[in-house]
């Protein structure tokens, strides 16, 4: 009886298992889980950006060849018409003392009117050069006047303010206007952007120009981001004058003992206020009075140290000679910062270049990140070098006089027509260096015209009887 009481649960034990086997069979088997596919990332727009400021280019942008003009900066020629248009302002040290300036414009139809139109000089132009761009002033000097024969630039050197007209009436800073006799004639010469166009006709310029590169390495506006100086790939580094990267709310630099020019940044506009110093020892806003003086202000401040002194042979005239070759320190501002960094230039015909330093505050050889936007550049003699003022606005009394502003006397170098040096700039850099590491045969092919340049205007006045006429 036990034995078949222990059968009959053995054989409906086999029973539960058979059916639990055969209910499990039943079930569905599971599918597995498909891959995913890593979503591909955007791909960026073509690159085109602005070739003066990398911004982005826009409907309206024209592919052409950048507008130079050279443009009084002597104190009795303030305020300048023009300024608030540029795209990047080149300031450097002429005769006398005294700076220029140099706007470039990416385009010449909206420049709109811009002056008092000045003589040329090489220190100007040599930046220009590798851009093929057309280059306006009144006049020029001999040596500006051999490189334009050297490199067969033609008609992109304009030397006739592009036709330029006498304002007459224009009443600068103090008052003075040559109407009543005291403002000098060659503080009066203007340009437009209509008579820019009309010379570009009449001479058949030829202004088509695509760029395949920007004026410096700006930052992709692609990527929306902007540098913060903060955290550049060098704010770690030390040398021995301190860290790379420091404060630069207040950036102040000597052109000469008593030319000065200073940037105050704004936080709210992310940029810098632009003010220079006058003959009575203030300093003033950089206005631009054809755009109802509007205070000039650039989110980049640039500052390049490198030897400025004056071409063997022309002391009396007080050619200044800029050694671009062997490059030299700089300084980068944005955002209320400064960065040291290293410039390299080399040839006429190479372009001006920004590196970052390294480690131990040689050159690398890593190209600057430029934040988009416009650019102050100043090319500054390093015998100034450690008058340069970078640091905070705490207890800096923005109201206090400075150095009284004036001109040395010189006189004024304005070539004749057909005039040469005698020799080739190559020749003439290697006396002015003692080497000849500043020089470039002409290229063999240029995209410029080939004319000679053409004959100064005979109508600008000497400025060697007038401290106040020269520049």
């Amino acid at each position: 009886m036990k034995r078949k009481l222990l059968l009959v649960m053995a054989i409906l034990s086999l029973c539960v298992v058979l059916a639990a086997c055969k209910k499990k069979g039943e079930e569905p088997q599971s599918t597995a889980a498909p891959e995913v596919t890593a979503t591909p990332e955007p791909s960026l727009e073509p690159y085109a950006a602005n070739v003066l400021t990398g911004e982005p280019q826009g409907d309206g942008y024209k592919n052409q060849r950048i507008t130079a003009v050279m443009v009084n900066n002597i104190v009795a020629a303030r305020p300048q018409r023009g300024l608030s248009k540029a795209d990047m302002l080149f300031e450097i040290k002429v005769e006398g003392g005294i700076t220029r300036f140099m706007p470039l414009y990416t385009d010449y139809e909206e420049i709109g009117e811009v002056g008092p139109v000045r003589s040329g000089r090489d220190q100007f132009f040599r930046l220009i050069l590798p851009w093929q761009a057309l280059y306006i002033h009144e006049g020029q000097s001999v040596v500006m006047q051999q490189y334009a024969i050297d490199y067969s630039y033609g008609n992109l050197n304009n030397n006739d303010g592009a036709s330029g007209y006498r304002d007459y009436n224009r009443v600068n800073w103090a008052g003075a206007s040559y109407n009543n006799g005291t403002l000098s004639k060659e503080h009066t010469m203007y340009t437009n952007s209509d008579n820019i166009a009309a010379y570009i006709e009449n001479n058949s310029v030829d202004m088509e120009r695509t760029y395949n590169s920007t004026f410096f390495n700006f930052v992709d506006y692609r990527t929306g981001e902007t540098r913060d100086l903060s955290n550049s790939l060098d704010s770690a580094y030390s040398d021995k004058y301190g860290p790379v990267v420091s404060d630069g709310e207040y950036v102040e630099i000597e052109h000469s003992p008593s030319y000065k020019t200073r940037f105050i940044y704004d936080a709210a506009s992310n940029t810098y206020k632009m003010q220079q110093n006058y003959s009575d020892g203030q300093w003033r806003d950089t206005v631009d009075e054809a755009a109802d003086n509007t205070v000039l202000t650039f989110p980049n401040v640039i500052v390049l140290y490198t030897d400025i002194h004056t071409y063997p042979g022309h002391e009396e005239k007080d050619l200044q000679y800029a050694e671009y070759a062997w490059g030299g320190i700089g300084y980068y501002c944005y955002g209320g910062k400064c960065e040291k960094i290293y410039w390299q230039k080399g040839t006429p015909l190479e372009t001006l270049r920004l590196y970052y330093l390294t480690e131990d505050g040689q050159c690398s050889d890593t190209l600057l990140d430029v934040n988009i936007g416009k650019s102050y550049v100043a090319v500054t003699d390093v015998d100034y070098a450690e008058n340069f003022v970078h640091t905070t606005l705490d207890g800096q009394n923005l109201s206090s006089a400075t150095t009284s502003t004036y001109e040395s006397n010189y006189v004024e170098d304005n070539a004749e027509a057909g005039q040469t040096l005698g020799m080739s700039t190559d020749d003439l850099t290697t006396n002015a260096t003692g080497s000849g590491d500043d020089t470039a045969e002409a290229p063999a092919e240029s995209t410029a015209d080939t004319e000679d340049p053409a004959a100064a205007d005979s109508a600008v006045d000497p400025a060697a009887e007038d401290p106040e006429a020269v520049g």
